[in-house]
């Protein structure tokens, strides 16, 4: 299953042999379960370049499992359903202020969205294997144990999902959406370490490839750390509160109860009034980030990427200014492969990545 979802081209199943070390009989075995499960199609060959039949080629399914991404951020709801081979079958986005809202009302909007979303999806063929919520707030043991922006604290997520009647058989998870948003970075792109030039790619011939800082612009501001492929979480899973950072002592009051923190300066409100402004105080977070981690790349991503090319000049000129390293190995910035649908995209991706990594699993439970 690795090789052929890994593969730039169907490969057959000798070409699978050949690339796991498996004999021809054993991989054969294992396609004919996996085509039966639903997980692989045989393709038609390519056509051929010298003597002898060209081999059946191997491809993940369309049609099959999928994954249903969520997203409940302060100002919209959203639901997305991806494919196996990562495609995005529906995407449902309502814009609302869910601040007035409070818990058990905004996740009951959500249900319903991820309930239409669900039918969708399988009126297509498709199959939801499960379902993932991403939100601006700290998650710990399946609960959002506080989202500032949100006024949230200790909210059973998952259970309030489970609740609406369409959802009630699918596994569900809960887990910060720059984290979730930076996994769907990861996967799209490799964390391509990107210059003004080049087009994001699945590949990096430097050794930053799959190292970045994701940061999610929204009302709230959250970042990912991805070293190396994986990404950090902390000791207690709540790495990433770049919004939090204080970029000026005695500034502005924040709903987290601190003054100054930089998602009062480069939010989505503070962003909309004063670019410039939103750039700077950026640059400052950044740089910091940068001088105590080594962080290669930057990914700006939510409603940052779309502006990108206004922001980063001013951004660029604070990391020149503030990182020690600047002159010996200047820092990529770039905008999210995915731009705003980035963590509901890579909540999503999280239900196919399991798949994937398990398909037996997969099997058993589909039989």
């Amino acid at each position: 299953m690795h090789t052929v979802a890994n593969s730039t081209s169907p490969p057959s199943r000798a070409a699978v042999a050949g690339a796991t070390g498996l004999t021809r009989a054993t991989v054969s075995a294992l396609v004919d379960d996996l085509v039966a499960g639903g997980l692989l199609i045989e393709v038609d060959p390519p056509p051929r370049t010298g003597a002898g039949r060209p081999a059946v080629g191997l491809a993940l399914t369309s049609t099959g499992p999928a994954g249903l991404g969520l997203e409940i951020n302060v100002d919209y709801l959203a639901a997305c359903v991806v494919d196996l081979t990562g495609a995005v079958r529906h995407r449902h986005v309502e814009h609302a202020d869910q601040r007035p809202a409070d818990p058990a009302q905004a996740l009951a909007a959500l249900g319903r969205l991820a309930a239409a979303a669900r039918l969708a999806a399988e009126a297509d063929g498709l199959v939801v294997a499960g379902a993932a919520l991403a939100v601006p707030g700290l998650v710990a043991g399946g609960l959002v144990r506080v989202a500032p922006n949100l006024a949230w604290q200790d909210v059973d997520a998952v259970a309030a999902l489970r609740a609406v009647p369409e959802l009630a058989d699918l596994p569900v998870t809960v887990d910060n959406e720059a984290n979730l948003a930076a996994l769907g970075e990861l996967r799209v792109t490799g964390g391509l370490s990107n210059d003004r030039d080049r087009s994001p790619g699945p590949t990096d011939a430097g050794p930053s490839g799959n190292s970045f800082l994701y940061v999610s612009g929204e009302i709230g501001i959250g970042a990912g750390l991805v070293i190396d492929g994986e990404l950090y979480r902390g000791v207690r899973g709540w790495s990433g509160e770049i919004g939090h950072v204080t970029v000026y002592p005695d500034g502005r009051p924040c709903r987290c109860g601190s003054r100054g923190c930089l998602e009062q300066y480069a939010g989505q409100e503070a962003l909309a009034v004063d670019e410039p402004l939103a750039a700077a105080a950026l640059g400052i977070a950044l740089s910091a980030v940068v001088n105590l981690l080594d962080v290669p790349v930057i990914v700006l991503g939510g409603a940052y990427a779309p502006i990108f090319a206004t922001l980063r000049e001013g951004i660029e000129a604070e990391l020149r200014a503030r990182v020690l390293t600047s002159g010996l190995a200047p820092v990529t910035l770039r905008a999210a492969a995915l731009g705003p649908d980035a963590a509901m995209r890579g909540a999503a991706d999280t239900i196919i990545r399991g798949v994937r990594e398990d398909p037996a699993a997969w099997l058993r439970r589909s039989a």
